[in-house]
């Protein structure tokens, strides 16, 4: 197993975000609820989602479809156009009715059998053909070495748990974790790379095959599964205007002080991280603007 360097080789800057409380609080609920998704370019279906529900306002029909419906489209993003650009691959050549899910994308993008490897055995089999995202998992496998650009265990959030600070896998490899294939990568690749890509190949599957984890809601909180794991938010509603307003997002919980990408880029070996930080920030996919840059420790005070 890599231990890292006593320091990490890069670290991830940020830019200060929106402040989305004062933008609603004192809005009209519904005006409000429908400012949120503007705000920002992904997400939005899960956005407006938990705002109404939060808000107390009623859901519009068929939202449960829209939500997937989102969640497919930047899976399939990721799997089969961004991250093979990545390593140097071509995208998956995708039929024209893709956005339904149908069975001939899922060969395209799995395998024959149109699903994933079920079984440890099934999957080291699946990394050696040239079939669906197989290729680009197999990519990924052969350029971190095991344990490296990995995090530890951390839990997953729990609908209590995605508000506050606290250091949790808010993810989609979350949703997957109990995945046979899943807890077999991790543990002999450890949750890093290979673990995040492939739980987002199985979570794909799951949100065609309707698995899509509930929405929980309650008076005032409303938590939603989003592309990226859990979308909270919690607020206070009086004489129908916004009163109160937090939000708690995959991002916030990636970005925390040691949290997933901390400890991601902590394990890359120094030599390696300027070529593949780039790629272990793609795959763990952050909703708002970062960079790496090198991380510079403080000098010894020789005076």
């Amino acid at each position: 197993m890599l231990t890292g360097a006593a320091y990490p080789a890069l670290r991830a800057v940020t830019v200060p975000g929106l402040p989305v409380a004062r933008l609603v609080i004192g809005k009209p609920a519904a005006e409000a609820a429908e400012l949120l998704p503007r705000l920002f370019n992904l997400c939005r279906v899960a956005q407006g989602v938990a705002a109404r529900a939060a808000f107390g306002l009623p859901l519009p029909t068929g939202w449960q479809d829209d939500l997937r419906a989102e969640i497919l489209r930047e899976h399939v993003a990721k799997l089969c156009l961004r991250w093979p650009a990545l390593v140097s691959l071509p995208p998956l050549a995708l039929p024209r009715d893709w956005p339904t899910g149908s069975a001939e994308t899922r060969r395209v993008i799995f395998s024959p059998t149109g699903q994933m490897p079920e079984t440890p055995e099934q999957f080291r089999a699946f990394l050696e053909a040239e079939q669906g995202c197989a290729r680009l998992l197999r990519a990924i496998s052969r350029l971190f070495a095991p344990f490296e650009a990995c995090r530890t265990a951390l839990p997953a959030p729990g609908v209590g748990g995605v508000f506050g600070p606290h250091v949790v896998e808010n993810s989609t490899a979350a949703r997957q974790s109990a995945h046979p294939v899943l807890q077999d990568i991790e543990t002999r690749w450890g949750r890093g790379p290979l673990w995040s890509a492939t739980a987002l190949a199985c979570d794909l599957q799951a949100v065609m095959d309707g698995r899509l984890p509930a929405a929980v809601i309650s008076r005032g909180c409303a938590v939603v599964p989003a592309a990226r794991g859990l979308y909270g938010i919690t607020a206070a509603v009086e004489h129908g205007r916004v009163t109160a307003f937090a939000r708690q997002t995959p991002t916030d919980h990636l970005l925390a002080p040691g949290g997933a990408l901390e400890q991601s880029l902590a394990s890359l070996r120094p030599a390696r991280a300027q070529a593949l930080g780039p790629l272990v920030l793609s795959l763990l996919d952050p909703c708002s603007p970062v960079r790496l840059e090198p991380f510079a420790p403080m000098e010894a005070d020789h005076a």
